[in-house]
């Protein structure tokens, strides 16, 4: 079980501007970090991707870009920490679709809402909140 992550601001901050550029579809992308979060590992790199659905209702990271960015961070020696999302008009939790579609149990899943009332209230940014999938199980993990 993973206590508590780091998400350094930068990376915060791109997901939530390829959030607001993806809008009204959900965006997608994936952050690279040097090993998994399960193993004390960091966030590197935020590294957004084309949703191939096109939704306002859910995503699916173009089949070009996975394999693209599968094989640059396996050569880097680094792995997928988190694979990211955004909610456009409900909180940044994991919907059925999502729990169903995790198929990357070592990462984290980070929803980005932009749902007008999943605000953070102390700084009025779109809320941001971090998951581990595992079989099904989901469990939130506190970002700082």
């Amino acid at each position: 079980m993973v206590s508590a992550v780091i998400l350094p601001a930068g990376i915060r901050a791109a997901l939530i501007a390829e959030a607001r550029a993806a809008y009204p579809n959900e965006m997608c992308g994936l952050i690279v970090g040097d090993r998994s979060a399960g193993e004390g590992g960091r966030a590197l790199r935020f590294e957004p991707a084309r949703n191939k659905a096109a939704s306002p209702y859910r995503y699916e990271i173009d089949p070009d870009d996975l394999l693209r960015l599968t094989i640059a961070t396996d050569e880097a020696d680094e792995v997928f920490w988190g694979i990211v999302h955004s909610h456009t008009h409900s909180p940044a939790v994991p919907s059925p679709t999502d729990v169903g579609l995790a198929f990357y149990p070592d990462s984290l899943y980070l929803l980005v809402s932009l749902a007008e009332d999943q605000a953070d209230p102390a700084t009025g940014q779109p809320g941001i909140r971090a998951w581990r999938i595992v079989d099904g199980a989901v469990d939130e993990v506190p970002l700082r």
